[in-house]
């Protein structure tokens, strides 16, 4: 056993891990983050994405002591206290979301494109995306949903210039 540290949403969080032990299975079991899904434990479906110092990762690739130190967000770390983050809203109002399984990695997978490309065209949205499986298929209403919360993105990239 090992004890690692991770940031997870701003918060420091320490856990005993195994040398083989996944970074997914430690959010979920060991830390009770359970916005991260495990369903395909390989890398395929994406739905286990989260953010690892801002960019996104499947966690199920990653080994926990690699990511010992790291800074995680998990869906829950976008919004602020009771309030929705605009991208989050934005997946709401046009109903970019059924069953609601896939919606945590495919909201964080797009705060990262949209963090470093606000500007980002549809094929490159698609592109972007193309990692992560929703079952119910709401591909269709994600594309206006995310390219809506990028007027949020461009503005806040523009107050930082």
């Amino acid at each position: 056993m090992k004890k690692i540290t991770l940031n997870v949403n701003g918060r420091r969080r320490t856990a005993n891990v195994e040398d083989n032990e996944i970074l997914l299975d430690v959010l979920r079991d060991t830390l009770g983050v359970k916005s991260v899904k495990a369903a395909c434990w390989r890398g395929e479906c994406g739905l286990c994405s989260v953010l690892m110092y801002g960019k996104a990762v499947k966690s199920c690739l990653i080994l926990a002591v690699e990511a010992d130190g790291a800074k995680i967000t998990t869906v829950e770390g976008l919004s602020r206290g009771e309030s929705l983050s605009p991208l989050q809203k934005s997946f709401v109002e046009h109903g970019a979301m059924q069953c609601g399984f896939c919606t945590p990695a495919f909201v964080l997978t797009a705060h990262s494109l949209l963090t470093t490309n606000p500007t980002a065209t549809d094929s490159e949205i698609k592109e972007y995306m193309s990692g992560l499986i929703c079952r119910c298929g709401t591909y269709n209403q994600m594309l206006p949903a995310i390219k809506e919360a990028a007027k949020h993105y461009r503005k806040h990239a523009s107050d930082d210039l």
